[in-house]
């Protein structure tokens, strides 16, 4: 339980770049607390101390204003940013590297038992106030947009608006594909930026295509200049690494 509380704090510093040191996420974090406390609850919950465990999670809700139930499945690096309104019904079961952001319901539609809550395979991203209601899956990799209101299961790696929730179409065009490879070359995850137009996405677009371009005619050019017997063109670029842009000022 420990080493996965490491790691929830360790997280925090890859989703928000807000945070500054590990003391502040710790004092301060409401949902890094939410989910230290639900990693204590759920372990008196499989241990028979099932009153004790429900009271642990009343407690954090009090504190946090976050209400995970002690019988939910949540994996390693879960991450809940700003976190008040959250909810997490009983039979929830969230998989490893998620992300929830405030507002957000995982819910059920039924009072019969059995499994009435969704389930978040690895790397889910769910945005400020959606509702996730119902026994369905979310895939792997897949992103729910702001406010959505889903009730179906959700493919791997798509992107859900709207109420109720439909799948973006995404584009598989060539320029789209050369997008991705550059966004992946500068470290540079675009959630929500291929996928929900808006002019923000519109720039970073703009400047992925420049980019591209710009690769393309320094090869050529290096090409020529092998070709001449010209030197200039033997050196390599300097890495990209996460501090170049973790060191960029980020606000909240």
């Amino acid at each position: 339980m420990f080493d996965r509380i490491r790691e929830d704090i360790a997280s925090t510093f890859d989703r928000d770049p807000a945070a500054r040191n590990s003391l502040e996420v710790l004092l301060t974090y409401p949902g890094l607390h939410a989910v230290i406390s639900h990693r204590i609850a759920h372990w008196l919950w499989h241990r028979n101390f099932k009153l004790l465990a429900r009271w642990q999670s009343m407690v954090a809700r009090w504190i946090t204003g976050i209400e995970i139930h002690p019988a939910a499945e949540i994996g390693r690096r879960f991450f809940i940013d700003h976190g008040m309104g959250v909810v997490i019904g009983e039979t929830a079961i969230i998989g490893d590297d998620c992300t929830l952001y405030h507002g957000v319901t995982l819910g059920g539609t039924s009072w019969e038992q059995g499994k009435r809550h969704p389930t978040l395979n690895n790397n889910v991203v769910v945005g400020a106030g959606a509702k996730l209601l119902g026994g369905f899956t979310v895939e792997e990799g897949a992103r729910v947009g702001s406010n959505a209101v889903v009730t179906k299961n959700v493919p791997a790696g798509a992107t859900v608006v709207g109420i109720p929730g439909k799948v973006v179409p995404k584009p598989d065009t060539e320029q789209e594909r050369q997008r991705k490879a550059m966004a992946e070359k500068i470290g540079f995850e675009a959630y929500g930026v291929s996928d929900m137009p808006d002019p923000v996405a519109e720039a970073i677009h703009a400047l992925l295509d420049h980019m591209q371009a710009v690769d393309g005619k320094i090869d050529t050019m290096c090409q020529v200049m092998e070709r001449h017997g010209l030197e200039g063109c033997s050196e390599k670029l300097p890495e990209l690494d996460d501090e170049s842009f973790n060191s960029v000022g980020g606000t909240e």
